[in-house]
């Protein structure tokens, strides 16, 4: 079995699901379908009984729904120190632990609506301090490029 540490979770362990190889340089280590292993790991930690630690909360933050601590700030209303402390404390608010396992399930059990502020919500945050690029239609008028990205 192989302890599965990736982004300083140390309750994972992986049964199979991996290739070890060595390599002139050492050891390399080869993990199949990553993204159904991040999904299941999430999935796992959003039903767990007990409260999330910092790490586990973290994990499903950015590898599950891929958001800042700024991001997760604006939907819950906190700010980005809040957010770090409850990470490294591992003093997570009631009302924070249930948010972000609701947001993922949401996420992944199909509300599409959810899943779509998400991805805007990280689509906005990319964009923050880019320049905005207008153009001029062939019908007149204006569009912005930053909202076509945004809708897609």
């Amino acid at each position: 079995m192989l302890q599965y540490t990736d982004g300083g979770l140390q309750n994972i362990w992986l049964k199979n699901g991996y290739t070890e190889k060595t390599t002139p340089y050492g050891k390399a280590l080869s993990i199949h379908d990553v993204d159904g292993l991040t999904k299941i790991i999430c999935l796992t930690l959003c039903k767990k009984s007990k409260k999330l630690t910092g790490k586990e909360f973290r994990y499903i933050r950015s590898a599950g729904l891929m958001m800042s601590q700024d991001g997760l700030g604006k939907i819950i209303g906190a700010d980005v120190q809040a957010i770090a402390r409850w990470e490294k404390s591992g003093k997570i608010p009631k009302m924070a632990d249930k948010l972000i396992r609701i947001s993922y399930l949401e996420k992944e059990e199909g509300n599409s609506s959810l899943s779509h502020v998400i991805k805007t919500l990280n689509k906005i945050e990319r964009l923050v301090n880019q320049r905005i690029i207008l153009s001029e239609t062939e019908t007149g008028g204006w569009r912005s490029l930053e909202l076509d990205e945004l809708s897609s």
